[in-house]
């Protein structure tokens, strides 16, 4: 039987040695991108939470004492401007003001330029496709939207949905109507940068 030298034994074993090693470097960056995700949905729910009872407790204060907290006030206190509801897909969520990075990891976002709900134009919401805005996808004509704000109680209702290029800003145009558009990215479960957006927009009874 021929003798097998040191080095013969070190090149054979090294690619094993390799290969076992990327094989525990991929499992570990799995478990960690899991492990990211996993405590982003939580940190979420835990402030989507927090957003509720913040924003009833501003609620009940305003019954109690009208005209003490503005929403300006509201917003500058806790980031929340209020919530958006959608009985018939089961949607509550806190609306935060801006569309930073950070803001619509938490909630959906108040879209800066736009009017806010309830006021006379068009008040634009974004929201992720993957997180708070996945049931979108479900929405229907006349479907009822509602935003509770400190100013009030607003009611929409779905007058269209539609697929849009992302630099499609007239859907964001002003409006001579109390309207609310809701934008999301599409398709919904297409992996990586989606392409189109996808719009709601509702009109105030």
């Amino acid at each position: 039987m021929p003798s097998i030298s040191k080095e013969q034994v070190l090149a054979e074993t090294r690619p094993q040695s390799l290969l076992r090693w990327s094989r525990y470097a991929l499992w570990s960056l799995g478990v960690l991108a899991l492990g990211y995700v996993g405590l982003a949905a939580l940190d979420a729910r835990i402030y989507q939470a927090n957003a509720e009872l913040f924003l009833n407790s501003q609620i009940r204060a305003q019954q109690k004492h009208p005209g003490r907290f503005s929403q300006a006030q509201s917003v500058q206190a806790a980031g929340v401007l209020g919530r958006i509801v959608i009985p018939r897909l089961g949607m509550s969520i806190a609306i935060l003001e801006g569309t930073k990075p950070r803001v619509l990891r938490l909630g959906v976002g108040h879209i800066e330029g736009t009017v806010l709900p309830g006021e006379l134009g068009n008040s634009g919401i974004a929201g992720h496709r993957d997180t708070f805005f996945r049931d979108l996808q479900d929405i229907q004509a006349d479907d009822e939207i509602q935003v509770q704000t400190l100013a009030g109680l607003y009611r929409y209702n779905v007058d269209w949905v539609k697929v849009v290029a992302p630099d499609d800003v007239g859907v964001l145009a002003p409006s001579g109507e109390s309207a609310l558009t809701l934008v999301t990215c599409y398709p919904f479960y297409l992996v990586g940068a989606a392409p189109k957006r996808f719009v709601v927009h509702a009109l105030k009874r």
